[in-house]
């Protein structure tokens, strides 16, 4: 069987990207909606910031983008590459861990390359997508026009991301604080917070990068953080346990006892994912940090193949993973690969819900795949026909953890790139 089906594809971002190719490889009828006026999702930097510093306010003025400026990436090029596309270096900017621009004009060459450009409606944002008597029905609104353009699908892949939606802590007494608040979403430039005390919530990543760039200009950066993976330390810049209150005099007390005044929260938080215009009467569930039930990640079972979800797995570089996922579902809707009955595979779901239950673990963990992520990777390229793939792929992610921890502020330009190379070749024989 090799059907062709009509499929629209919310998100011209990585997940997008990589849906519209294999997609098209399949003979499948294909519409990209992008708000943007240009593809790359939240690899675009966006210097303008929301209306609501917070991005709490549903009538703000929203920005996709949380690129802060000076953002490079903390995977090498060889784990953001796919597997038949590898993402080289190139004279614009040769480094092993390039900035976000890199990375733009990486996915920039996929799109022109694959004719992704010529499949996308940019400037167009999806307001409602809902199943009808016909099919998906997709309503949608371009840029400067007030007329909404109704559409029908009998498929819908969403590839809408989930780093745009914040995610703020909960801190007793803030209510009442005279401070700045805000969130990492809306971080760009550290200039801002010249000669300022700022406080940051949360270290991951994103907040080490951004302690470290306001360091450059601040009077004191501290980092209210329950487990710090870096232990970095640095003149002013100060840890704390996590934040206990906001007493009267304004000043912010911590679990551990300590006290400070700052002018500035900044809460490097996360993110939720968030799809409101998504409406499915109840059979999905979007709830923070779980969306559900999905069969592999993918499918809601009642739904299936007509409705699915490309790329929103978290703790887990990601290139690899959605070009998997998008070979799987093109060749689903294709007819070439056939699902379990709906009954099937909700019992797949539940078995995964319970083994965490069984673990003490939340369902909100159910889409961060470790330590089972190379089953569920070797799963999907056996379906679509690929051998499993290749071990170098993990060592290289394990090697640049632990590079990471030992050297945070170094590790980037600390080995050139015949050191990663090196561990590709050295595992690939054995």
């Amino acid at each position: 069987m090799n059907r062709s089906v009509k499929v629209a594809v919310i998100g011209a971002g990585v997940s997008g990207l990589v849906v519209a190719r294999e997609l098209k490889r399949e003979n499948h009828n294909v519409v990209v909606f992008e708000q943007n006026n240009r593809i790359g999702g939240n690899w675009i930097y966006d210097p303008k910031t929301e209306s609501d510093p917070l991005s709490i306010d549903p009538n703000r003025e929203t920005v996709h983008s949380s690129l802060y400026i000076s953002l490079r990436t903390n995977l090498p090029r060889q784990l953001m590459s796919f597997r038949d596309y590898p993402f080289v270096r190139s004279e614009s900017d040769p480094r092993m861990f390039p900035g976000h621009d890199e990375v733009l004009r990486f996915l920039d060459r996929f799109a022109d390359e694959f004719g992704i450009n010529e499949l996308t409606r940019f400037d167009t944002r999806v307001i409602r997508v809902e199943r009808g008597e016909e099919g998906w029905i997709v309503e949608s609104l371009s840029r400067g026009s007030e007329l909404v353009t109704r559409e029908v699908f009998e498929s819908v892949v969403v590839c809408s991301g989930h780093n745009s939606s914040p995610r703020i802590a909960k801190i007793p007494g803030i209510e009442k604080w005279g401070g700045y608040q805000m969130h990492s979403h809306n971080y760009r430039v550290p200039e801002p917070f010249h000669d300022q005390i700022v406080l940051l919530v949360g270290y991951g990543p994103s907040a080490f990068d951004i302690a470290v760039d306001i360091l450059k200009v601040a009077k004191e950066v501290h980092v209210a953080v329950k487990e710090n993976p870096f232990g970095v330390k640095f003149q002013n810049l100060i840890y704390h346990d996590m934040i206990k209150c906001v007493n009267e005099d304004g000043s912010i007390a911590f679990q551990d006892g300590s006290s400070i005044f700052a002018d500035t929260v900044i809460h490097c938080t996360g993110y939720r994912y968030h799809f409101p215009y998504l409406e499915t009467k109840g059979i999905v569930t979007v709830e923070d940090e779980c969306v559900g039930p999905l069969y592999k990640h993918i499918f809601p079972p009642s739904l299936a193949p007509w409705l699915s979800f490309i790329g929103i797995i978290s703790k887990e570089p990601i290139f690899a993973i959605v070009e998997l996922q998008a070979m799987w579902v093109a060749r689903v809707l294709s007819g070439k690969i056939l699902l379990p009955t709906e009954e099937e595979m909700m019992k797949s779901v539940q078995n995964i819900y319970d083994e965490m239950e069984k673990n003490g673990l939340p369902k909100t963990c159910a889409l961060s795949l470790r330590p089972l992520q190379g089953d569920y990777k070797n799963w999907l390229a056996a379906q679509v026909g690929l051998p499993p793939l290749e071990v170098w792929r993990e060592n290289l992610l394990i090697e640049c953890f632990k590079k990471l921890v030992a050297l945070p502020t170094k590790y980037r330009d600390q080995w050139d790139g015949a050191y990663w190379d090196s561990i590709i070749q050295t595992t690939s024989t054995l």
